[in-house]
């Protein structure tokens, strides 16, 4: 049965993940058996920690359940419109914002623990950059791209187009909160780092419950939509309260030249926007393809918007050397 076949290949690719990193951890002299140790001053200091921060982890479940939620009340096929436009979205982010989130918590933890504020803002300052650098086009072209995206991934069988357009719709809602959701992965493991595990809590929680009154007020007028777009605003919220904090606690100092950059990148992407706009085509002109010609069209297309970004930035002077000027050292 497909559906068994997907479910066991979620199974044994886990497995496959958490066997990948055995090798490794023997070399470093890290693979050691476990052995009960509660009462340890280290275990219980973790043990606190965790606490808040599992949580705090919990909150985007809940937001995504109570989406669901609502969603099936709404028309048949809302809640897989949801779903496959998530999906996307959660695909750069994943790619990019999660891995970026995960390489600067050790340089951040180190810097805090050598006491060295500088080095922890100049780190914070690189990581946010990079966030701008790759989530603002990535969102742009998740926006511009998303009918042929989902036409050409998800477009056979039961899935016609009257439920592509229905879903493109949901996705460019939730593009419209990439980069805000990236922010957020760059900018939680800021406080992780000074083992403050309660702060993104408490601003989690307040996101949370604006996202559900969100959803309220927002699914009327534009049901599954209105959903997503409620995830993705919630999302600014919770990034834009992150960021005050930090500045209020003057953890976060940004370095000069962010007006310049911020101008180069929205120019770059407005230079994708237009070309990718002009030269996509119609929906339907994409349902005509087969599934290799629309893959092909849709890499194409991809391999184009990207280039032009980067041509875009390299025309306005931005360097890879610039990108360097902030990291850490």
């Amino acid at each position: 049965r497909p559906i068994m076949a997907v479910a066991w290949g979620v199974f044994f690719a886990g497995l496959a993940q958490l066997l990948f990193q055995l090798p490794a951890l023997r070399r470093l002299d890290l693979l050691v058996l476990p052995r009960w140790g509660w009462r340890a001053p280290g275990v219980q200091r973790i043990m606190k920690l965790m606490i808040p921060a599992l949580f705090g982890s919990s909150v985007a479940q809940i937001n995504l359940l109570f989406d669901t939620l609502l969603a099936s009340f709404l028309v048949t096929g809302s809640v897989s419109w949801l779903y496959y436009s998530d999906r996307l979205m959660e695909f750069p982010l994943g790619l990019f914002g999660v891995a970026l989130g995960t390489v600067i918590l050790p340089s951040l933890s180190r810097h805090h623990a050598q006491k060295s504020p500088e080095d922890f803002s100049r780190t914070l300052d690189w990581a946010l950059r990079w966030a701008l650098l790759v989530g603002a086009p990535a969102a742009a072209g998740l926006a511009i791209l998303a009918g042929p995206m989902l036409t050409t991934l998800f477009q056979y069988g039961a899935f016609n187009g009257d439920d592509v357009r229905k879903a493109s719709h949901s996705l460019i809602a939730y593009a419209i909160g990439l980069l805000a959701f990236m922010l957020i992965k760059v900018l939680a493991p800021a406080f992780y780092s000074r083992q403050d595990t309660r702060t993104p809590v408490r601003i989690g929680i307040i996101a949370m419950v604006a996202n559900m009154a969100m959803n309220l007020a927002l699914i009327f007028p534009l049901a599954h939509v209105g959903l997503a777009l409620a995830t993705s605003l919630s999302a600014f919220l919770n990034a834009g309260l992150l960021l005050r904090r930090l500045r209020r606690d003057d953890v976060y100092r940004p370095d000069s030249g962010w007006v310049m950059f911020m101008a180069r990148v929205a120019a770059a992407c407005l230079a994708m926007v237009a070309l990718l706009y002009w030269g996509t085509g119609t929906l339907e002109s994409w349902s005509e393809d087969g599934a290799l010609g629309r893959a092909l069209r849709l890499l194409g297309w991809i391999s184009a918007g990207a280039a032009t970004y980067a041509a875009v930035l390299f025309l306005g002077g931005l360097r890879p050397r610039d990108l360097k000027i902030t990291a850490p050292a």
